[in-house]
């Protein structure tokens, strides 16, 4: 059950703080998003209408309270409150929390960061919404020695997306649906920025790593693949990451009461991946799955 859900916002009209982060979790020891084993910070609020969204948690900026039905004692009367709840069955989904100590949480997996070679990706929802925040962030995070990543979507005014680019280590760029008129209506991209400004980080020496989700209905047609790799090979990409569809966020809308547009969906199968792997590495890319 879901107590409160905030409007979707523009990428260009949010929170421009630079000393506090809205976020929904920070997940340890992960193996992908970047190289070697990263933290990686989600942050929360997305303007995109992705169907497939795995975390629909990260859409609305506004701190959300859901009640797990599996912990609920049925109280009566019931306070529907956080810190009076007896069971732990109500809770926030985000929280905000300031730079400093942001840092003092990440840099805990210091010791992991050094050995593997990883560091700290942010991802989402859609970081590009708190700019600010997140450049001043990775920009310590550098000063200390961290390998720096975000992933994002591209689409914003490139005035904010650049300095923020300029204290990664590596763009993790997604690119979707690439019919314009598809992408503004399906999901709310201006698909005409996100390769503007993809062209411009590649020009400006900014090491970005090209990632396609692979969704059934949506990107997973050899049209849609066909305009990624030509865009990419305009651009003298080599490498490619594919994202195979999954049901992993199915519980998750439950929760917060929400519908999942993509249930009766299949997830591709082996010879449907096997089929793009080949696609793109005939056009000349080297290309990892997940990642």
């Amino acid at each position: 059950m879901t107590l409160s859900v905030g409007p979707r916002i523009n990428c260009e009209v949010t929170e421009t703080r630079a000393d506090t982060a809205r976020i929904f979790n920070i997940q340890r020891y992960s193996l992908n998003d970047g190289q070697g084993i990263r933290t990686v910070i989600f942050f929360k609020g997305c303007p995109h209408t992705c169907p497939w969204c795995a975390n629909p948690e990260s859409l609305s900026p506004k701190i959300e309270t859901v009640r797990r039905n599996s912990r609920c004692l049925h109280c009566s009367p019931c306070l529907q409150d956080v810190d009076e709840c007896p069971s732990g069955a109500f809770e926030h989904i985000g929280r905000d929390i300031s730079l400093a100590a942001l840092e003092r949480e990440v840099m805990k997996d210091d010791v992991f960061f050094r050995s593997s070679g990883g560091g700290v990706t942010l991802s989402g929802g859609e970081v590009l919404m708190q700019a600010p925040f997140a450049t001043r962030f990775l920009t310590r995070l550098r000063e200390l020695g961290v390998h720096t990543a975000i992933e994002t979507a591209g689409d914003a005014p490139f005035s904010r997306l650049w300095p923020l680019a300029q204290q990664c280590d590596e763009v993790l760029f997604d690119l979707k649906i690439l019919d314009e008129a598809q992408s503004r209506d399906v999901l709310n991209i201006n698909l005409a920025r996100v390769l503007a400004n993809l062209r411009l980080l590649r020009e400006n020496g900014v090491k970005v790593t090209p990632r396609l989700p692979l969704i059934p209905g949506y990107t997973l047609n050899e049209t849609n693949i066909a305009k990624a790799i030509g865009v990419l090979k305009s651009l003298s990409f080599s490498e490619l990451h594919i994202l195979p569809f999954h049901q992993y966020g199915e519980p998750k809308y439950g929760l917060l009461g929400r519908s999942w547009a993509m249930k009766a969906i299949p997830v591709p199968d082996e010879n449907e991946i096997a089929a793009i792997r080949i696609m793109a590495e005939q056009a000349g890319f080297k290309v990892t799955t997940g990642g």
